[in-house]
C-alpha cells in the first residue's frame, strides 16, 4: 500500500530508534516486489504469513497514529499563528485555557486524515467505491484514533499542568522544543492506549489486518 510511504516517515518523528528494527523486520515484507509475485501465485504474501499477530497489531496502530501525528502538528502549528482558530472552537467561551480548544482541532484533523489514510488502505484491499470506502474507514478509524488522542492529551495534560506548572513553575509554550518534545512522549503514549483497541478492531475484522 503507497500510503504505508507516508506511514512509517510520519511515525518516525516520535518512534525515533524504536521504530527502526520493527521497520526492517516487517517493513519490506509489504514492499511491491516482495509481496506482488506472491499474490500473482495465489500464496499468501509474506507481509501476513510472517507476520505475527502482535506485529500486525503494531502496524495497524502505527497507521492511526501517523494520521493524529500529522494531524496533530497541523493543528498545534496553526493554532498558534492562528490563534483566531482556538477562539472558533471555544477558547475565552466554553474553555479558560487555550489548550483545550486547541485540543479539538486537533481531534478534527487527526480524524480527517485518520479517516484518509484508511480510506487508502482499506479500499485497494477491499476494492470498494468511494461511498463505502469511507464508510469502512470511519468505522476501523473512529475508536482507533479516539484511544489513540485519549493517551496523547492525557499525557499533555500531566506534562501541561503539572510537571511545568507545579514542578517547574513554567507555562509549556507551543513555540517551544520542551513543548515537541512532549509531544513526542505523549505520542508514545497514544500508541499505547490504542494498541488493545486496534488489537479488538482486527481481532472482530472491523479493521483490515496489515
Amino acid at each position: 500500500m503507497k500510503i504505508m510511504n507516508f506511514v512509517w516517515p510520519l511515525c518516525a518523528l516520535f518512534g525515533h530508534v524504536l521504530l527502526v528494527p520493527f521497520y526492517l523486520r516487517y517493513g519490506p515484507l509489504a514492499a511491491h516486489e516482495v509481496a506482488h509475485p506472491a499474490m500473482k501465485n495465489d500464496e499468501t504474501p509474506p507481509h501476513i504469513k510472517e507476520t505475527p499477530f502482535p506485529m500486525k497489531v503494531v502496524k495497524g496502530t502505527l497507521h492511526c497514529g501517523s494520521g493524529c501525528s500529522l494531524g496533530d502538528i497541523l493543528a498545534e502549528s496553526l493554532a498558534l499563528f492562528f490563534p483566531v482558530i482556538a477562539v472558533w472552537l471555544g477558547w475565552q467561551t466554553l474553555f479558560a485555557e487555550k489548550i483545550f480548544a486547541v485540543w479539538v482541532f486537533d481531534y478534527l484533523l487527526a480524524l480527517g486524515f485518520g479517516i484518509a489514510f484508511q480510506y487508502y488502505s482499506i479500499v485497494p484491499m477491499q476494492n470498494l467505491n468511494f461511498r463505502e470506502g469511507i464508510k469502512q474507514s470511519f468505522k476501523a478509524d473512529i475508536l482507533s484514533l479516539s484511544a489513540w488522542q485519549v493517551g496523547m492529551y492525557g499525557f499533555m495534560a500531566f506534562a501541561h499542568f503539572y510537571i511545568f506548572a507545579v514542578l517547574l513553575n513554567q507555562k509549556l509554550h507551543v513555540a517551544s522544543i520542551e513543548f515537541w518534545f512532549m509531544m513526542q512522549i505523549a505520542m508514545l503514549a497514544g500508541f499505547v492506549t490504542s494498541y488493545p483497541v486496534n488489537w479488538w478492531l482486527i481481532r472482530k475484522g472491523i479493521k483490515e489486518a496489515m
